[in-house]
This record gives structure tokens, sequence and C-alpha cells, in this order.
């Protein structure tokens, strides 16, 4: 049972990445998933969750507007494109699954081992 997360780097002020998150050893579909980050030196944030593709996702405000969460079942994948970028959203940004779509994180059973986003002119 695992989570792969990718699709880090490093990015300039206002410009975009959209990160994967690959599960394998299990069905996403069955499952609520979310993207949670972690800045330096600040505790884990969680970012936005849905439960199934039919369902209206959910955004902290700071990102509301500018991040899009979604998900393809079919390939047990979720995404997160993340438009408009600031220098606060530099974070390690996990994927988590879990039985519902909330922003706790210890509600989450799996998690991915976070990629890096940097967000520096």
């Amino acid at each position: 049972v695992q989570l792969q997360a990718s699709g880090g780097g490093l990015v300039q002020p206002g410009g975009s990445l959209r990160l994967s998150c690959v599960a394998s050893g299990f069905t996403l579909g069955y499952y609520a998933v979310a993207w949670f980050r972690q800045a330096p030196g600040k505790e884990r944030e969680w970012v936005s969750s849905i439960g199934y593709s039919y369902e209206s996702p959910y955004y902290t405000n700071s990102v509301k507007g500018r991040f899009t969460i979604s998900r393809d079942d079919a390939k047990n994948t979720i995404y997160l494109q993340m438009n408009s970028l600031k220098l606060e959203d530099t974070a390690v940004y996990y994927c988590a699954a879990g039985a519902d779509p909330t922003h706790r994180s210890e509600e989450y059973d799996y998690w991915g081992q976070g990629t890096l986003v940097t967000v520096s002119s």
C-alpha cells in the first residue's frame, strides 16, 4: 500500500505546477483524498480535500481560486493544480487518503512521501 507524490519543483512567483499522487496496493476510488503541506519551521497544514469525484472539493482559504484538486480513479491518481503561486506556498506537499475529506490529518490512513515545491524569484 503506497502513495507516491511527484511534480514538485522550483517555480517563480505567479507560475504554475501540477502535483500528482499515484496509489498502489489499494483502490483509491474507495477513499477520500487530500493534500497537505508543511513549510519550513511550521506545522503540517491541510490544503484541499475531496470525497468522491462528483462531490465538491474543499480548500483552505489561502489557496481558494488558485489551486484545484481533482482525481482520476481509473488511473488511481489525484492531482493538485497550483496556479498563481506565491512565495508562501513554498512547502513539502503530501497527499493522503482516508475515509472522509476532513481537514484533520489524523483522520487519514495513507500518506505519500511528499514532494517539495519551492516558489522563488
